[in-house]
């Protein structure tokens, strides 16, 4: 789940997206203060906007707003306010982590891009970079599918040139570090860096 918020430029509307596949058929359905975006073809909710937002919840945030236990529970408290029935399956766990990459091979059908097997901890995973400094046994940042980078842009799973890719390994630019390089390459982490660790970027 990602929650975005900015009172100044949207007004006082919450935005709660439950789902990264985008929706091919909207319909929308209206429980007081809460607008239900749902795909018109299956009937499955992908995401909701809460209007009147200050009454119900409380957050400082302008752009991604952090989805903790407690901001959960005053978005269930909302959603039972204003009738509405909406499933909340959250996700506590760190979106921006250390990982270690295992492998990498030559992708088959593209010459700058790479498959990676990358450590993040729990489990591994399959990621395919174009970074050009990419190499096994490095340690770096990795952004998971649901994870919304500090330009906006929400990580989902992907298929470049036929091949799955599940995260994005990520350079200091894109973490929006400052006097991040101007060349391209992922970022490298210390060897000291914790596998599956969160990593926090500079707006979070």
């Amino acid at each position: 789940m990602n929650v975005f918020y900015n009172k100044e430029h949207v007004g006082d509307v919450l935005l709660v997206q439950l789902a990264t596949e985008a929706i091919v058929k909207t319909e929308v359905e209206r429980a007081g203060d809460i607008a239900i975006l749902k795909e018109a073809q299956t009937g499955e909710i992908k995401a909701f906007n809460l209007f009147n937002a200050s009454n119900y919840v409380q957050t400082e945030s302008r752009g991604v707003v952090e989805v903790t236990p407690e901001f959960v529970v005053q978005l269930e408290a909302a959603i039972a306010k204003n009738g509405a029935t909406i499933s909340l399956d959250v996700d506590f766990s760190p979106k921006f982590v250390v990982g270690y990459v295992e492998t990498k091979e030559k992708h088959p059908n593209a010459d700058k891009l790479s498959i990676c097997t990358v450590n993040v901890g729990e489990k591994n995973l399959q990621i395919v970079c174009g970074a050009p400094n990419v190499e096994a046994g490095q340690k770096v940042v990795v952004a998971k599918v649901g994870a919304v980078m500090p330009s906006g842009m929400l990580i989902k799973e992907g298929n470049l040139r036929g091949v799955d890719s599940f995260g994005m390994l990520c350079s200091a630019r894109e973490l929006a570090i400052p006097n991040a390089p101007s060349e391209k390459g992922i970022l490298v982490l210390p060897e000291e860096a914790k596998i599956g660790s969160a990593f926090e970027t500079p707006t979070r």
